[in-house]
């Protein structure tokens, strides 16, 4: 009787236990459509190391769908060759597959990354994606990390400070000098933007670095040998002086690979902008001894500001060189603006240098502004047949004075002052293919120069120039 009775009661639980199975709800797998969402739509790791290190931080990743998701994989963008480890709802490894989520819950994924800081090959901004694939949609996350020892600036506002050639300086997402506020950047000095970036002054930039010791803007890709070992026109932004930024000086100054239109600005190195104070005897901007070459756009563009250069070469941009725009002051001495275009730099649209007193509005009508500029002592050359457009409209000032200049031109507009400019002639650089735009022996533009007042010391490289004959036209004597 016991052992029918023993028998009995297993059979209840078993038929109770079938029962209750077949009571449960079945879970149902979407496997159509759906979507994904993220704790965070950049997952950022904003430790700067300064010795060997690693840095972890998570996300979440939520199913706000009413049904159970298999999130057919879980990677990272860049395979093996990244530089982020990731652990995946609890399994360690850079990539999971069929990972399920119930119905409005989510999962973690940790992240760890390891650098050496003081590795010259590692990028100073580490980035990679995350992606999770649904039904055969892929969703991305951004990681971003800070791969050397260097000052990071992202986003940031600046105060009156100075930078010294400690360290490599990195801007990220940009920053802006405050009004009122000084930047002071010491000689030697490396500034390395991210390629949304630009400088934005609306204080004072002084810039200062010796001939032996110049200070260097440029974009932060350090993967050269991936690139051929060439830089790129359009690595970063530029430098943007706002209407009330005075007095700012670039001495020294090397820019290069920049002018893209970062910030939906125009695409420029350097952009002056409707100089508020309208001081010529304390420009926006005063720029000497100093290259900007290879840009996406112009090298310096100038709306209605105020600019005064001397000893500089402008080369290699798919913009103008010199773009000034809506009138403002320009004083231009011994500078050599020079295009021939590459595989990377169109040459076709656009000439070397442009000078006019307005600009176009959307209606094509020339809204015109007070212009008052010299051209002195200058190459403006390039592989079209006309590199210099001047034009005026009438309504404002149009005082535009060219002399002593080379410039590959059929002729020069009628309201110029043309002081005995030569048209036309080959300056006979040194090597136009690679850049070398100093002077060869016999080149017509030797002593061709006048003497300036104040008179010029030196050149590009600081080198002496004669205070008793003509100066050699362009940025460079001949030696």
């Amino acid at each position: 009787m016991q052992f029918r009775l023993s028998h009995f009661i297993i059979f209840i639980i078993i038929g109770i236990t079938i029962l209750s199975a077949s009571c449960k709800k079945q879970i149902q797998t979407l496997n159509t459509g759906g979507n994904l969402s993220f704790s965070t739509d950049t997952l950022t790791f904003d430790t700067v190391f300064t010795s060997l290190g690693s840095f972890t931080t998570w996300l979440k990743i939520y199913n706000p769908n009413s049904e159970q998701v298999s999130i057919g994989s879980i990677r990272m963008l860049h395979g093996s060759s990244t530089y982020f480890r990731l652990n995946i709802d609890g399994a360690a490894g850079n990539t999971a597959t069929n990972v399920k989520i119930a119905p409005n819950d989510s999962i973690y994924v940790f992240a760890t990354v390891l650098v050496d800081p003081t590795n010259t090959a590692t990028p100073f901004l580490i980035s990679d994606s995350l992606v999770a694939t649904l039904n055969g949609k892929d969703y991305y996350v951004p990681f971003e990390a800070y791969g050397q020892n260097a000052h990071y600036f992202v986003g940031d506002t600046l105060d009156t400070q100075t930078w010294i050639p400690d360290l490599p300086y990195v801007i990220i997402h940009s920053a802006e000098v405050n009004p009122g506020q000084t930047l002071t950047i010491k000689p030697g000095c490396h500034i390395y933007m991210h390629q949304d970036s630009r400088l934005i002054v609306a204080g004072t930039l002084i810039a200062k670095g010796t001939n032996t010791d110049t200070i260097v803007f440029q974009g932060d890709r350090l993967d050269r040998a991936y690139f051929g070992y060439q830089g790129y026109p359009g690595e970063w932004g530029g430098l943007y002086f706002t209407p009330y930024s005075q007095g700012s000086v670039l001495d020294y100054v090397n820019l290069e690979n920049g002018g893209n239109s970062a910030l939906n600005a125009p695409a420029a190195v350097i952009e002056t902008v409707l100089d508020s104070v309208n001081d010529h005897n304390h420009p926006q901007l005063t720029i000497m001894h100093s290259l900007i070459q290879n840009s996406l756009g112009d090298g310096i563009f100038n709306y209605a500001g105020t600019v005064v250069a001397s000893n500089c070469l402008i080369n290699t941009c798919g913009g103008w060189c010199f773009d000034n725009q809506y009138g403002g002051f320009d004083s231009l001495v011994n500078c050599t603006f020079v295009c021939y275009g590459t595989d990377k730099v169109d040459h076709t649209q656009y000439g070397t240098g442009l000078i006019v007193n307005y600009y176009v509005d959307a209606n094509y009508n020339h809204i015109p502004n007070n212009l008052n500029a010299v051209m002195r002592n200058c190459i403006v050359y390039g592989s079209l047949e006309n590199e210099l457009i001047c034009d005026y409209a009438s309504g404002a000032a149009s005082n535009l004075t060219i002399d002593h200049c080379f410039i590959k031109a059929d002729s020069i507009a009628s309201f110029v002052n043309n002081q005995h400019n030569i048209l036309s002639k080959d300056p006979q650089f040194v090597n136009s293919a690679t850049w070398d735009y100093h002077l060869k022996a016999g080149s017509p533009a030797i002593g061709a120069g006048v003497i300036t007042v104040p008179p010029l010391s030196d050149d590009l490289e600081g080198n002496s120039r004669s205070q008793s004959a003509g100066y050699d036209v362009g940025c460079y004597i001949y030696k």
